[in-house]
């Protein structure tokens, strides 16, 4: 008997990676992937199979839809997804997830990072903790650089903090989702969402599975100080309301302490500890008391502009046929 076919059905894997600078990378990572497309067997014993690997080209500043268009000829299992623009990871990374068609769904870096070995591991432990949803935890030191790494774990607790139901420390762009799980949150996500959080909403159980991090080689980051305070202000607005709770809390703060600190002041002016009107510390008060509107006025705003480009229906991506088949590959001049 064909040990492929004997036993009970494979797990059927969708992979879905978001490319947006991965023309050095991808060929080598859809050779590994292309290995798993025949039947595999996890740590745990579990056959596992990846069905398709889709690409999803997020209009980068290389060649990268050169290359993807070349693995899509060269692998079977390869699937190219075209946006019209770059709209950022976690907007292609959900976009793929709609095309997606497993049972299960992985998505994984372009860089190389992430070992296609790993997804075994992440099948055993969704099987094991009957989870919806399995993160891979770093087993090592993750080949970021130490200030990248310490901002990305206090960035992780603040969030933590400010969240309910979502445990920012396990959020990981190595994950494994449900398929029907994933295609439910690309189905409704938002514009500007955190896609980890909104994975929180819906999952019924979330785990982890010990996986090591390979180095990135040579390939330069994506993500500059810009995006990276970008991706954490997304992921803090996603969290929920409870930064606005803290701008009602400030506020009241402010009220409770405004009469304390006029007696205070009014004492020491008639005790005479202050022989000249207290022009610094009106003016201190002044400073911090307008900055703390200013910070609640700017942190509603983003709120009210989620809110707005969502009721304006501004699309989260769009998918769109690969340029090269359309007018604008046609040309004859």
């Amino acid at each position: 008997m064909d040990p492929t076919t004997a036993g009970p059905a494979p797990h059927l894997v969708s992979v879905v990676i978001p490319v947006y600078q991965g023309s050095r990378t991808l060929p080598g990572l859809v050779a590994e992937l292309a290995e798993s497309t025949t039947v595999r067997t996890s740590p745990g014993g579990r056959r596992y199979r990846v069905e398709e690997v889709l690409l999803v080209d997020d209009c980068g500043p290389d060649d990268s839809d050169e290359v993807i268009r070349r693995l899509a000829a060269e692998h079977d299992c390869v699937r190219a997804v075209w946006l019209s623009r770059n709209f950022g990871q976690h907007a292609a990374t959900l976009a793929g997830i709609s095309a997606s068609g497993g049972e299960w769904v992985v998505t994984m870096d372009e860089d190389g990072q992430h070992d296609p070995e790993q997804i075994g591991v992440l099948v055993d432990a969704a099987m094991d903790e009957q989870a919806d949803v399995v993160y891979a935890a770093p087993s090592n030191e993750p080949p970021h650089g130490v200030l990248r790494n310490l901002a990305s774990r206090t960035a992780k607790r603040l969030v933590m903090a400010v969240s309910k139901g979502a445990s920012a420390a396990d959020f990981n762009s190595f994950r494994l989702v449900l398929g029907e799980v994933a295609r439910s949150v690309a189905a409704y996500a938002g514009p500007g969402i955190y896609l980890d959080v909104a994975i929180s909403w819906v999952a019924r159980r979330v785990t982890t599975a010990p996986v090591p991090m390979r180095s990135e080689g040579d390939r330069p980051s994506g993500y500059d100080l810009r995006r990276l305070v970008s991706h954490f202000w997304r992921l803090v607005l996603s969290s929920g309301t409870t930064p606005l709770r803290w701008v009602s809390v400030t506020g009241a703060t402010a009220v409770v302490l405004a009469p304390v600190v006029a007696v205070i002041l009014v004492i020491g002016r008639a005790s005479g500890q202050w022989e000249v009107p207290g022009w610094t510390s009106t003016m201190i008060l002044l400073m911090v008391a307008t900055g703390a509107i200013l910070f609640a006025l700017g942190v509603i705003a983003e709120y009210v502009g989620m809110a707005v480009d969502m009721a304006m229906g501004k699309p989260l991506y769009l998918p769109v046929r690969d340029r090269r088949d359309g007018p604008l590959g046609r040309d004859d001049g």
